[in-house]
């Protein structure tokens, strides 16, 4: 089983690439979505003893987390090393799961691979893009986004630049929708022929 990272900056179209991944059958394991549920869960209490006053309702609030990490960003280690580990755990199953099944290849999609060493977890790296002006037009119609907020963001990503560079795919989502999941499709159908050909 070949294990795709998908990776992306902020607003790139990341979300919109692992959706057309699932579209055409690959399971995907969405880090940011496993984080929602700990939020709901595993995480509530840890994270609540870090940060007092970031639970409410027996959930993580994460826009209070979010304020007070704006507040004092070298904290964000701190939540780092409550979160991954749980975050590791449930992609471990994920794999576990699809293996067993198997599944030729599977999609990791995570924010902070390069970030957070997830590139040595993976086979290939497939990072999605689009031009900074675009990104940052994207990025500024989210609810509650902001100059600032952004910009602490962007400083803690790995530059696109880099990110291509390292890249084994590259999935530009400047153009339309039918030709980001064209660009999909041909990963997919690589992957595809290239697990035909370990099999035969």
């Amino acid at each position: 089983m070949i294990i795709v990272g998908l990776t992306g900056s902020i607003a790139m179209g990341k979300s919109t690439a692992a959706q057309m991944f699932r579209d055409f059958g690959v399971p995907v394991n969405d880090a940011d979505e496993v984080v929602h549920e700990l939020y709901r869960g595993a995480a509530v209490g840890p994270v609540g003893t870090a940060f007092p006053g970031t639970t409410k309702d027996g959930s993580v609030d994460r826009a209070e987390l979010s304020r007070q990490l704006m507040g004092a960003p070298e904290r964000l280690r701190e939540l780092e090393a409550i979160v991954h580990p749980l975050v590791r755990e449930k992609e471990q199953a994920f794999l576990e799961t699809h293996r067993a099944a198997g599944a030729a290849f599977v999609v990791l999609d995570i924010p902070l691979l390069f970030e957070t060493g997830a590139e040595n977890r993976v086979d290939r790296i497939a990072v999605v893009t689009c031009s900074a002006e675009l990104q940052r037009e994207r990025a500024l119609k989210r609810p509650g986004m902001t100059e600032e907020k952004l910009a602490m963001i962007l400083a803690r990503q790995v530059p696109d630049s880099e990110k291509r560079k390292r890249a084994d795919y590259i999935i530009d989502t400047s153009d339309s929708f039918d030709v980001t999941r064209g660009r999909v499709k041909a990963i997919v159908d690589q992957l595809l022929a290239k697990n035909g050909a370990a099999d035969a």
